[in-house]
């Protein structure tokens, strides 16, 4: 295993390890106040205070194991349902109680053991010592550690089921939040087709309009030209005047929906906007498998638009554009050495972020002033 993952591995274990010691520390307190509050909760009168600390309570469970055990919870539960969590949340607290005391009894026996091996006499100290002695110390202890990691590591997984199973959201909670999540997602999502429209109407117009109109009065002064080297010269300027316009109707279609993506899928889409855009573009593309049309498309646009925004704001000099898969589903990362402080909030990313939304998808945006900046789109496929 390497270096880096074995000092994460070790750091998590000890972070752990603190965590539960914490709760450990905590259990006997809570154990006093739920009896108490128990038999306080027969007047009515007392009813809001015990609640109020039962709330304080469980909320210093919750900070501990959002802090030290990496569980996050709800904290919208109420001050009844906070009590009820801690009544077996004190039950596994002194589970890690007792376990933390046999682990300090334990070395506490064993450096009393070692000492009389190390003088040479057996546990005990009754008898010289000869090398089952050692072997049998060296077995009791490695299953005596084996043991309270072990216990540890069910108090650890106790510890976060009791704080999700009432601390954490209900079932009704998850689907008002579902519900609400799918609300902005729909706003943003027509937010976002209504942009679009604009911006193809401003293309259209500002473009290919405009393109247009000079090319009918070229075609109009060809048409009263008296010399024919004049009409001639009107005719060719025409010509090219269509050239252009052809380009920026291309240029229009191609942002709103590419036919490469139908034609050869997201690789080829991607090589072609790598060759029309006029930076270095280094083109990475790991997938084995097509995703849908649908992810195919959002993750285009997510490159397409992130490259658009580069050329005209960044001042980069090089970009890059890795597609490959992710635990999810797709990940769409592309960089670029330029000036940096771009938001996930502002200008044509904001687009991005509602696009990659709708699909539930989640976009990310890190651009510290200076560079390099590196959008992420990580897109689910079911």
């Amino acid at each position: 295993m390497p270096a880096p993952a074995v000092r994460d591995q070790l750091a998590r274990a000890l972070r752990t390890t603190a965590g539960l010691a914490y709760g450990a520390v905590t259990a006997p307190a809570e154990l006093v106040f739920v009896l108490s509050g128990g038999l306080a909760l027969a007047v009515p009168r007392a009813r809001p205070p015990v609640f109020r600390a039962a709330r304080w309570f469980a909320e210093v469970e919750r900070r501990r194991l959002e802090t030290l055990l990496r569980s996050e919870n709800a904290t919208d539960y109420t001050g009844r349902r906070a009590f009820e969590y801690l009544l077996p949340r004190c039950v596994a607290g002194l589970l890690g109680t007792g376990i933390f005391g046999l682990v300090l009894a334990g070395a506490l026996g064993g450096v009393v053991i070692l000492a009389q091996l190390a003088a040479g006499l057996s546990p005990g100290g009754e008898a010289p010592a000869d090398w089952s002695d050692y072997v049998v110390v060296l077995l009791a202890g490695v299953l005596f550690v084996f043991l309270c990691g072990q216990g540890l590591a069910g108090v650890a997984k106790l510890d976060r089921g009791l704080a999700h199973r009432f601390l954490g959201p209900s079932a009704q909670d998850l689907l008002r939040r579902r519900v609400s999540e799918l609300a902005t997602s729909r706003a943003e999502v027509v937010e976002a087709v209504d942009g679009e429209r604009r911006r193809i109407e401003r293309d259209l117009h500002d473009g290919v309009q405009q393109r247009l109109v000079a090319l009918g009065m070229l075609l109009g002064r060809a048409r009263r030209a008296k010399e024919p080297e004049h009409a001639s010269e009107l005719l060719r300027q025409a010509h090219e005047e269509t050239q252009r316009a052809l380009h920026d109707l291309r240029e229009v279609t191609w942002r709103v929906y590419p036919i490469a993506l139908d034609e050869g899928g997201l690789a080829t889409a991607l090589e072609a906007l790598a060759e029309r855009t006029g930076l270095p573009v280094d083109l990475r593309y790991g997938l084995a498998a097509r995703p849908p049309a649908a992810i195919e498309t959002v993750a285009y646009f997510v490159a397409s638009e992130a490259v658009t925004n580069t050329v005209k704001h960044a001042a980069a000099t090089r970009i890059g554009i890795d597609v490959g898969a992710a635990a999810r589903g797709v990940r769409v990362t592309i960089t670029d050495d330029g000036t940096g402080g771009a938001v996930a909030a502002g200008g044509g990313l904001s687009g991005l972020r509602r696009r990659v939304a709708a699909v539930d998808g989640e976009f990310t945006v890190d651009s510290p002033p200076g560079g390099p900046t590196v959008v992420t789109a990580v897109l689910p496929c079911a």
